[in-house]
């Protein structure tokens, strides 16, 4: 299994990825952890996006990419297969992430879009709560604490992220469409899109992908087949 992930803020991407990866044991690669990975490694490219984020500034895009690119390079990735979750960005992130997975030899299979309207993306990212200490989260509707403020797990205290204020949201909405959104057709032009409905719950969101990797797999027993007759 080699996918990709897309959809706005708040659609569910790392939700389900997290429920991928426990069913299916693939790993799942996400930009914002295996940044934190690499610098708490110490690794040279940890080091190098260390220096970008302790000055509040962007990690390049071209580091984004290397830290990619080292991650998909590990024998584990290409054996046990991957999810990535939050690359590629723009089109030229898609660009030269077939350009990786063609040097590895482990192309992508499809990626999925994880379609949502603006409501529901304010709704639940307007509701979401986050713990100090442990980074916990929590929904003040879907899936709120025992008590108002306070973590389940640690008893740390919940807070509400800077970014997920209405007016913050549609700006990161527009940014979405502006930069990620053409990504859409990049995959699309490919013959690898694959759309699901994610203001459905979680659990038939698997199932719809289920239902993709199947058919996805069916093809290619039927291709290889062919290729023997």
């Amino acid at each position: 299994m080699r996918l990709v992930l897309l959809g706005p803020p708040g659609a569910g991407k790392g939700t389900l990825a997290n429920q991928v990866h426990e069913k299916f044991q693939v790993a799942h690669i996400s930009t914002g952890d295996i940044l934190r990975e690499e610098m708490k490694s110490g690794s040279e490219l940890g080091q190098e996006a260390k220096g970008y984020v302790e000055s509040g500034g962007l990690v390049p895009d071209q580091l984004v990419t290397r830290l990619i690119e080292s991650r998909l390079s590990r024998k584990e990735t290409s054996d046990t297969g991957f999810l990535l979750d939050g690359f590629p960005r723009t089109t030229a992130q898609a660009e030269d992430l077939d350009k990786i997975l063609e040097t590895n030899g482990i192309p992508l299979e499809f990626a999925v879009l994880m379609e949502a309207g603006l409501p529901v993306i304010v709704q639940r990212l307007t509701g979401r709560r986050v713990c100090r200490q442990c980074g916990a989260l929590y929904h003040i509707q879907n899936m709120p604490p025992q008590k108002q403020g306070v973590c389940d797990r640690c008893g740390g205290e919940l807070y509400q992220r800077p970014d997920d204020t209405e007016e913050t949201i549609k700006k990161r909405m527009d940014v979405y469409y502006e930069k990620t959104a053409p990504i859409i057709d990049f995959y699309a032009q490919q013959d690898k899109l694959k759309k699901i409905d994610a203001e459905k719950e979680t659990a038939q969101l698997l199932k719809d992908l289920e239902a993709f990797i199947k058919d996805f797999d069916d093809a290619s027993d039927q291709d290889q087949n062919a290729a023997r007759s």
